[in-house]
């Protein structure tokens, strides 16, 4: 496995591979590495012959300068992981390096971008664009790989590559959960043990609420889990949106479409750390 911090440096190497006819797959992270991640990148190794992982920390999808701040970072821990792994390449710049100058470019893919994360954090998606599209044009990958937690995103994406005509497969992957049941992020290293353990209830709730959502409408489903969820002291529940999942546009009757998802941000603990779930209601 090779580590490289420099842009030209990873794409000389690339362009040696691509001279070889060999196949490039690209798993974008943001580090501090967990088995969610590795399920991305062996899948990715399973497919191609070759596998970058991106390790970079991205400003520019943070709207919050303190979560920032505290977002957890150790690149020896992430290469170690990546080698047992298979990993071939590990692309891990300065952000002086990502972004010589200001990146001024603005993506907006209404409605998708416009709700949930894109409601709550300002600014988010377009920094998340800037970021994967600039990887997107160092490595030129076939193939990237992308986790379900980060549901939205995925969809995001796709319209990314749609808009700017790249010939890149985009592969959703699995999310992976604890054995509690809470989705796998970089931020539960933040929770305290009696945190993690609260914040697994989440899951529990929203798998709860599948069964109450058979007998009871959608603002009833809602109510439910939000005050489900609140009943506990550490969590807070910043929004609940049961959504039609191609849409991603809130739904009030369950007949309204197809496939229905429930998407949900909680805080949790004293010093708020932001997680992520969904949960389908229809396939």
């Amino acid at each position: 496995m090779k580590l490289c911090k420099k842009i030209v440096e990873l794409q000389n190497e690339l362009f040696e591979v691509r001279k070889q006819g060999k196949s490039i797959g690209l798993v974008p992270t943001m580090g501090a590495l967990h088995e969610g991640h590795l399920s991305l990148v062996k899948r990715c190794i399973a497919e191609n012959d070759i596998t970058v992982v991106s390790v970079f920390l991205n400003p520019t999808q943070f709207n919050d300068k303190k979560d920032l701040e505290r977002y957890p970072q150790n690149l020896d821990a992430d290469c170690k992981l990546l080698e047992i792994c298979g990993a071939d390449y590990v692309f891990a710049p300065a952000v002086d390096e990502m972004y010589p100058v200001p990146d001024t470019r603005h993506f907006e893919f209404p409605p998708i971008t416009t709700v949930m994360e894109g409601a709550h954090r300002p600014g988010h998606f377009n920094g998340v664009c800037q970021v994967v599209s600039r990887l997107f044009y160092i490595t030129r990958p076939d193939a990237a790989y992308f986790g379900e937690k980060d549901w939205q995103q995925v969809a995001v994406i796709k319209q990314l590559v749609k808009s700017l005509d790249l010939k890149i497969r985009i592969v959703e992957c699995d999310l992976i959960r604890e054995k509690s049941g809470l989705a796998m992020s970089s931020r539960n290293a933040l929770l305290t043990a009696d945190e993690r353990n609260v914040a697994s209830n989440i899951y529990r709730i929203l798998e709860e609420s599948v069964t109450y959502a058979s007998k009871h409408s959608v603002q009833e489903t809602h109510e439910h889990v939000v005050n489900e969820i609140n009943a506990y002291s550490e969590l807070n529940v910043e929004y609940f949106s049961i959504v039609n999942s191609e849409t991603l546009q809130e739904i009030n009757e369950w007949d309204e479409c197809s496939a229905v998802s429930g998407c949900i941000t909680v805080f949790c603990g004293k010093t708020p750390i932001r997680l992520i779930d969904h949960i389908t209601y229809k396939k």
